[in-house]
């Protein structure tokens, strides 16, 4: 058997130990918690006709954000936006769902972290944080590209 031959079993087996993963994750309890809160998002009307409002105030405000805070609607329009979003709060299934999200995409960012790692300490694995902690080129942190 060649080199080749071995890899391609290997990466066979690989593909199929994480498609036995991914059937683990969707079966898990963060998974589960995760779509049942959003479907009780998706199924409320309230929820649903404020969502479509938040969407057009975002498209608004990208519209002003384009010449920044020299747009006279600037400030308005980031205030409308941020308003839409403080009334969604107020409904607990979008609270339980944003959390239930955040929970979900820890434990998936944490297992991404832990199988690159175990390949190799420098790999860098992305993150939905919007305020990232640092490290690595161009972030203001120790640099290990070098």
């Amino acid at each position: 058997m060649s080199v080749a031959e071995l890899n391609t079993v290997d990466m066979a087996e690989v593909l199929t130990y994480a498609y036995e993963l991914g059937d683990m994750i969707n079966q898990s309890a963060e998974v589960s918690d995760y779509l049942y809160w959003k479907g009780r998002v998706d199924a409320n009307p309230e929820i649903q006709a404020m969502v479509k409002r938040l969407q057009s105030k975002k498209e608004l405000f990208e519209e002003t954000k384009r010449f920044g805070h020299f747009h006279p609607n600037y400030h308005s329009a980031k205030d409308e936006v941020a308003a839409v979003e403080q009334e969604l709060e107020r409904f607990e299934e979008v609270v339980r769902f944003k959390l239930a999200e955040k929970t979900l995409d820890d434990m998936l960012h944490s297992m991404s972290e832990t199988i690159a790692f175990s390949v190799s300490d420098s790999i860098k694995v992305p993150s939905n944080d919007p305020s990232p902690k640092g490290g690595g080129c161009g972030s203001g942190g120790k640099c290990s590209c070098g």
